[in-house]
């Protein structure tokens, strides 16, 4: 291998047409040409550099951008699940009473989980870059806040409701137990231990206004048949007492002494038996009838004989 000096030795050496044509080339170019390239080229690689940092600069503020967007979007999301959870199951249970419960601690951890302060969203107002990873980072906080505090009020939700469930369960099989016999149509009982069974709160509900309508439709069934055997006994005691005063009465008669009465005769100016009669005769010993005489009538007295001079009953003589 030849060396570098051996190469220029070997390399032949300029003509002298050559040697004149670069002398010539020399002598035409300006001093000044050579520094203006320079700063040309200077020129171009600052202005290339401030084209490069500008789309550097525009492709990062735009990454900015889209991951606020993004965050902005998460925090939303979860702020919206949170607020859904407040305003509907949440806001219902608290009407609920401690006595609609088996434990009533749930009731008050419900209120405890409603009872914080909630981020404000503001979403990604900032401008820059730099105001832009700020609200990111707010916006990622504010969406772990939300997600964390859902998860908990769900669970207090969800321990209400399983209170209210055990305690529905509870009145429901204390309602089934009594009501055994106490309905007009077991079918209803038969219901409800099928819904307790299933821990459907809706079911029993249904179900347990079915047999308490049952129950009370008993009742009143059992109410009429009750006053109408009341009203039948009534009815028969009346029945007998009137039985008993009409033979008690009966009896009464049946002890008194029966009245009776004997005419008596008069004939020419006497009378048997004392008195005046008034009935075919005169008054005295006269004679003013047929049979020449009066007739007399005495009521009976207390051994049922006859009592001279008395009074023809009016239901013989008429008068």
């Amino acid at each position: 291998m030849k060396t570098e000096q051996e190469t220029e030795t070997n390399t032949p050496p300029p003509t002298n047409g050559e040697t004149a044509a670069v002398e010539e080339s020399r002598r035409v170019r300006p001093k000044w040409l050579v520094p203006l390239v320079a700063g040309l080229c200077a020129l171009a690689l600052v202005v290339a550099g401030g084209i490069g940092w500008k789309i550097w600069s525009d492709r990062r503020l735009a990454e900015a951008e889209a991951a606020c967007a993004t965050a902005s979007d998460a925090a939303r999301g979860a702020m919206n699940d949170w607020n859904t959870l407040v305003n509907g199951d949440a806001a219902d249970l608290l009407e609920v009473k401690a006595d609609q419960v088996k434990d009533a601690k749930t009731i008050d951890a419900l209120k405890t989980a409603l009872d914080v302060e909630a981020p404000e969203y503001e979403g990604c107002v900032a401008d820059g870059k730099d105001g832009l990873e700020t609200a990111i980072d707010e916006l990622d906080d504010a969406a772990a806040w939300y997600e964390k505090h859902a998860g908990s009020l769900k669970k207090a939700v969800d321990a209400v409701n399983d209170s209210k469930l055990a305690k529905t369960i509870d009145t429901a099989k204390t309602l089934l137990e009594s009501s055994n016999g106490n309905v007009q149509d077991d079918k209803t009982r038969e219901e409800l231990s099928k819904a307790i069974e299933a821990k459907d709160e809706a079911a029993i509900a249904k179900a347990s206004k079915a047999v308490n309508d049952s129950i009370a439709a008993k009742q009143k069934a059992d109410e009429e048949a009750k006053a109408k055997a009341q009203a039948e006994a009534d009815a028969k005691a009346v029945a007998a007492a009137n039985a008993q005063t009409q033979q008690q009465q009966y009896n009464y008669q049946q002890s008194q002494p029966q009245q009776s009465w004997t005419p008596s005769y008069s004939y020419g100016g006497g009378s048997t038996g004392g008195g005046s009669g008034t009935t075919g005769g005169s008054t005295g010993g006269s004679a003013g009838s047929s049979y020449g005489g009066s007739f007399g009538y005495s009521s009976s007295d207390n051994f049922g004989g006859a009592r001279p001079g008395g009074t023809c009953p009016e239901s013989v003589c008429g008068v």
